[in-house]
């Protein structure tokens, strides 16, 4: 992440060695516009999909990992390059991803998106069963069983912290990391929003046709909410960590979708909340 991300401001500090009028780094929060272009030749239309706020860096993995969590797209269409990006030189914040003719998207699947990112108090039973609507990740033949040892659990918070650079800085991010089944850390992305740093992550292996994500461990810098859990199961994700502590639908969630779900990670504990199997004893 660039530097971009990061914004000197000044600050007058109390109760620490300098005290007095000195500079402080802030992590950078700016809206980003998420645009759809779609239809045949001659018949284009431009639809306004999303607005987040979100910390400028790696865009083109937010706009992928936001579509395909919300099932608007599928790999296979970045894969056969059926859409481009376009950023918008007269509105900074704003990215147009265009679709192949042909390629018709899913708008309804939008509504799914603001009913769960609300706080509408839709009910549990209801949101989990929208996701199956966009969540296709049966168990595969021949998917190598999952086993995860306690050590390689408890190693992952240390090199997650370390590889964290703005949050380093700024101390204001979240984060979202991928990593092998034996702990090796495989990739990071950080973000003001926990949702993006996620989408970001997701994107990039979807950009870069990795995915399912069937064979790899989720970790989250912060609490483990419902929207993360629905973005992890349409990546095909088996198993999320985190460092704080998931929400009760979050749990429902991951029963739903047999994924392992690790809560309070961090001081050579955890807890484990559901599809323990997976953790040798």
């Amino acid at each position: 992440m660039s530097q971009s991300s990061v914004s000197r401001v000044p600050v007058r500090k109390f109760g620490t060695v300098r005290d007095g009028l000195l500079e402080d780094s802030l992590a950078v929060e700016e809206p980003l516009e998420i645009r759809l272009l779609y239809g045949p030749n001659g018949e284009r239309v431009q639809k306004s999909i999303s607005v987040t706020m979100r910390t400028p860096g790696q865009d083109e993995e937010l706009a992928t990992g936001f579509l395909f969590t919300e099932g608007i797209i599928e790999g296979p269409q970045v894969l056969d390059g059926s859409f481009s990006f376009t950023c918008n030189e007269q509105k900074e914040n704003s990215i147009t991803v265009a679709l192949k003719e042909g390629v018709t998207p899913d708008l309804l699947k939008l509504e799914r998106h603001f009913y769960t990112s609300s706080s509408c108090g839709v009910c549990g039973k209801s949101s989990i069963q929208a996701i199956y609507t966009v969540a296709q990740m049966a168990e595969k033949d021949g998917d190598e069983p999952l086993i995860l040892h306690p050590d390689d659990l408890l190693s992952m918070p240390e090199k997650l912290r370390k590889e964290q650079e703005v949050f380093g800085q700024t101390g204001g991010l979240h984060a979202s990391a991928l990593f092998d089944m034996t702990g090796k850390l495989l990739k990071i992305r950080e973000d003001v929003g926990r949702h993006n740093a996620l989408d970001k992550l997701i994107g990039h292996f979807v950009i870069n046709n990795l995915h399912p994500l069937n064979q790899h461990i989720l970790l989250l810098s912060g609490r483990a909410s419902f929207e993360l859990i629905q973005k992890a199961a349409v990546a095909g994700i088996k198993i999320v960590a985190a460092v704080g502590a998931p929400s009760s639908l979050a749990v429902q969630l991951a029963e739903a979708f047999n994924i392992t779900l690790i809560g309070f990670l961090r001081d050579k504990r955890f807890n484990v909340y559901c599809g323990w199997q997976r953790v040798i004893s």
